[in-house]
């Protein structure tokens, strides 16, 4: 009878490690196409990404380079101070954006132009994205604008 218990016992452990390894799997998968890294365009520049994958940009966009097209596409530079990487993107832009100002795209690397999905710009005249903001500090680009 004692047995029957711990066989019961060991089956029941597996089962439950089995369906944790199952469920983290799962997860993963789930997560795989959620995930989009944060690269700075001297990162972008140094490596460039594969045209297929998506990933976000940030930095500031850059001093006489935002064209408005006769449509919806907009075409400006993003740069961190070292590098600038030129940026179209097809939509209608947050009222805040601006040259000079921090933002961050979501998109992908192609053929040289990182074709956004998504633009975001920030929301007070005082707020950077943390990304963007440690970025710039990291070139040396960054000044307090309460300074």
């Amino acid at each position: 009878m004692k047995g029957l218990k711990k066989k019961r016992r060991v089956q029941i452990i597996f089962v439950t490690i089995g369906a944790l390894v199952l469920a983290t799997g799962l997860i993963g998968f789930a997560f795989r196409d959620g995930i989009n890294y944060f690269r700075s365009p001297t990162q972008v520049a140094e490596e460039p990404p594969a045209p297929n994958e998506v990933f976000r940009i940030g930095g500031l966009v850059a001093e006489g380079s935002l064209v408005r097209g006769m449509s919806e596409t907009v075409t400006f530079s993003v740069t961190d101070g070292a590098n600038t990487i030129p940026v179209e993107y097809k939509g209608v832009l947050p009222d805040l954006f601006g040259e000079n100002q921090g933002m961050v795209g979501t998109g992908s690397y192609v053929n040289g132009t990182f074709q956004a999905s998504e633009i975001l710009a920030k929301h007070d005249e005082d707020y950077m994205p943390k990304e963007v903001l440690d970025t710039l500090k990291e070139q040396g680009v960054y000044v307090d604008p309460n300074s």
